[in-house]
């Protein structure tokens, strides 16, 4: 991964002002996320990093000018799962062994007969079964350009059937999630056969 020089180098002035707004805690996230999606939209989209339409104040999705594709961000400690895609695009990206209390947050935030599934699951089955559910929860919430307090009680997944489901609206939306290094790393949206991860 490039530098905090290297990075600060490719994003544009509006980002440079919002990332000088920030506690310095999260100054170095937000540089490091920015000037990364930069430099592969760079790529992707045939132009200079500083030269990329992108709208990405702290604190909401990224937006690529109308027409440019769709993109989608998530961190976690040091890491950034990065994604784009000409369709909407949600991804999160979660410490596949990070300790849940997994019945408490299912009966809370999850819908119950999804809790049920995981109350019925070994012990040793659940922590992961629930983080599996909540990073595709989190990217499909993403995908919708919602939020997780509003929605993620209405998104249920099926591991069986191997279906993301909003109970609400009927979407149906194409998931995957993916361990890579120990982390797990969600993706929703229409192209996921498609899709690419690098």
């Amino acid at each position: 991964m490039p530098g905090s020089e290297a990075l600060a180098a490719l994003i544009s002035a509006a980002e440079r002002r919002w990332c000088a707004a920030l506690p310095p805690a999260r100054q170095d996230r937000y540089l490091a996320s920015r000037g990364l999606l930069r430099q592969c939209l760079a790529g992707l989209l045939d132009r200079p990093p500083e030269a990329v339409p992108l709208w990405s104040p702290p604190g909401a999705a990224p937006l690529l000018k109308a027409g440019l594709g769709h993109v989608s961000l998530s961190h976690s400690r040091r890491h950034v799962l990065l994604a784009w895609s000409p369709e909407p695009i949600g991804v999160d990206l979660e410490w596949a062994e990070r300790p849940v209390p997994a019945l408490s947050l299912a009966r809370r935030f999850f819908p119950a007969e999804e809790a049920m599934r995981l109350q019925a699951l070994p012990p040793s089955l659940r922590n992961r079964a629930l983080l599996e559910s909540w990073v595709r929860k989190e990217a499909a919430i993403k995908w919708q350009r919602s939020a997780l307090a509003r929605d993620l009680r209405h998104w249920s997944w099926d591991g069986e059937r191997c279906e993301l489901h909003h109970l609400q609206q009927g979407w149906r939306p194409g998931s995957c999630c993916r361990s890579r290094e120990g982390w797990l790393c969600a993706a929703v949206g229409s192209l996921l056969d498609q899709a690419i991860w690098g």
